[in-house]
């Protein structure tokens, strides 16, 4: 297989994957999003989630410590989570989702997430806070 380094860690990844493999990146991914981000059960995270998962969010530590500390503290906001979009390619999967809080406030976001071996091993993000006001000045909609 071809290899590339990635931009952000310099560490090897794999560049080109199995369509299947590819399915099987965006089936956990989901599977990540129903059962921690919608149930708030993290009782599986050691088969989500590698050890040395690498976390780009500046607020998060890295690890799986650091990532329970984060969502210990964003379920207790009372995250509605609507996934707009979730795709990938290769061992890169990304998910669009509308994020409303229990106060009303609404969050438009990307997580993007690498996989190795099966298990997420870095992550990213791009937020958009607050959005619930904004007026889309060519009425296409935030979403």
């Amino acid at each position: 297989m071809k290899k590339l380094e990635s931009l952000c860690t310099g560490r090897k990844r794999r560049f080109m994957m199995t369509e299947s493999e590819t399915a099987a990146n965006k089936s956990l991914v989901q599977e990540f999003y129903d059962q921690v981000f919608s149930r708030g059960d993290t009782s599986n995270i050691d088969r989500f989630m590698r050890d040395d998962y690498i976390q780009h969010n500046p607020t998060c530590a890295d690890g799986k410590a650091g990532f329970l500390e984060f969502i210990k503290g964003f379920l207790s906001l009372g995250p509605q989570i609507e996934i707009i979009r979730l795709n990938g390619e290769d061992d890169m999967v990304y998910v669009f989702f509308k994020c409303t809080l229990k106060n009303g406030h609404v969050n438009k976001v990307c997580d993007i997430y690498r996989l190795q071996d099966g298990q997420l091993a870095e992550h990213w993000d791009v937020i958009e806070h607050n959005v619930e006001g904004i007026q889309s000045r060519n009425g296409n909609g935030l979403f």
